[in-house]
């Protein structure tokens, strides 16, 4: 070690290289023979250029901070294990200046969203996390128990049932952006907890919700991004509005030949089906059916921002039935780049038919190997007090964040994604 030294120090602001002179710091400069990649040193003096013309500062003070006692990565290259980057993320931030713009990206996402919900007179509200009822979507919840209340919860899978409770309460607009959580599998696009953005709005229906929909995506495109075009894999997806909105039994007829009304029940619709090479595992309702028919024939040619509109009542118990067709629900699911971003509907109001079809869901449970939807009779307690004509949305927070971000992997836009134990 001579008499003078540079070394790069980094913090969350950024980089800057600092001089260390000898004849400035005396024995202040011993530690800098000690000093390992990751440790932390603080210097003050002032700045100067190279003559490179490199900001630089003069240190006529150091200190030694904390010790790294594992060495670190020196570059990218370094940490090339993606199982490593997931399981130890500090050390993907550390080292990956793209893992830590995507949590950037991501964190100006989530507030982009509240601003525009704000903006629109919505509330911002907080509903239970444990939940007596795992109501509100078709899922496995993870179960617990109170000891206290000597009790068994539920780890929320919705929030929808405790925000439509607000709507009956008279909050007209209501908004919340949380963790739910589902004991299934994972996968590219799937994570047993992940953050939900649901709306409820008062005297909407989902074509208002469409609506604000494409605005809500195309703004934050635009905030967060400063453009409404994004790269995504070998394509440019435009989230310019209005988007496609196609029929979804259209749609399904024009990429895979099969007209699902002609089909009333599960048996007949899975012979034919079973035709395209789509096999359902175990016993599975009608409605679980045509959902892995979409799956494999219609979603993968969804590339640009689309709506698929009007879905079979037997795929969406919570959905007003249509004026047109009472075998259809109006519902509606927000596709880009082959993947869903969205699911909303033109709520069910109607206490009576809302408890006929939970009825349904739990006679059915016995007789499909699927998850269900769930009576709650505290929420059909709301509902036999009023609640008026209501439209709905859900949006996965994480899938949109992959779009924007460009990331093929759930597990790349959030920080601490649950991986198998080693």
């Amino acid at each position: 070690m001579g008499k003078a030294s540079f070394i790069n120090l980094q913090d969350g602001s950024g980089q800057i290289q600092v001089h260390l002179r000898r004849d400035i710091l005396d024995q202040e400069y011993e530690l800098v023979r000690d000093l390992d990649m990751g440790d932390f040193l603080g210097a003050q003096g002032p700045l100067f250029l190279t003559r490179t013309g490199e900001i630089t500062l003069e240190a006529h003070e150091v200190s030694f901070l904390a010790k790294a006692m594992r060495p670190l990565p020196e570059k990218w290259h370094g940490l090339s294990d993606v199982e490593i980057r997931h399981r130890q993320r500090y050390l993907d931030l550390i080292t990956n200046q793209e893992a830590k713009q995507n949590f950037q990206t991501r964190s100006r996402i989530i507030s982009a969203i509240r601003r525009f919900m704000d903006a629109r007179g919505f509330m911002e509200v907080e509903t239970p996390v444990l939940v007596p009822v795992a109501a509100g979507a078709m899922a496995q919840p993870f179960a617990t128990h109170h000891n206290a209340l000597d009790r068994d919860l539920y780890l929320r899978i919705a929030t929808e049932l405790y925000l439509k409770r607000l709507i009956v309460g008279g909050l007209d607009k209501v908004y919340e952006i949380g963790r739910v959580f589902r004991n299934e599998g994972i996968d590219q696009d799937h994570n047993p907890e992940f953050t939900l953005l649901e709306s409820y709005e008062a005297y909407a229906d989902y074509n208002d919700v469409m609506c604000m929909v494409e605005d809500m995506v195309c703004s934050v495109a635009q905030e967060v991004l400063g453009t409404a075009q994004v790269q995504y894999g070998d394509n440019v997806i435009d989230f310019t509005p209005p988007w496609k909105r196609v029929s979804l039994r259209e749609e399904v007829q024009r990429s895979a030949g099969i007209d699902f009304q002609d089909f009333p029940d599960a048996s007949s619709l899975e012979e034919r089906i079973k035709e395209l090479g789509i096999v359902a595992e175990g016993r599975s309702s009608r409605g679980r059916l045509i959902d892995k028919l979409v799956s494999a024939c219609v979603e993968p040619q969804l590339i640009q921002p689309t709506f698929l509109l009007d879905y079979p009542l037997d795929m969406s118990p919570l959905a007003k039935q249509s004026p047109d067709d009472p075998t259809m629900v109006e519902r509606f699911e927000g596709f880009a780049a082959g993947m869903e971003i969205a699911n909303a509907f033109t709520e069910l109001n109607d206490p009576d038919e809302q408890r006929r079809r939970f009825m349904e869901q739990e006679a059915l449970r016995g007789l499909v190997d699927e998850d269900l939807d769930r009576l709650d009779e505290d929420y059909l307690l709301a509902l036999e007090h009023g609640m008026p004509p209501t439209g709905g949305l859900g949006i996965g927070i994480d899938r949109l964040t992959m779009l924007l971000t460009g990331q093929q992997s759930i597990r790349e836009v959030i920080l601490f994604p649950q991986l198998r134990e080693r």
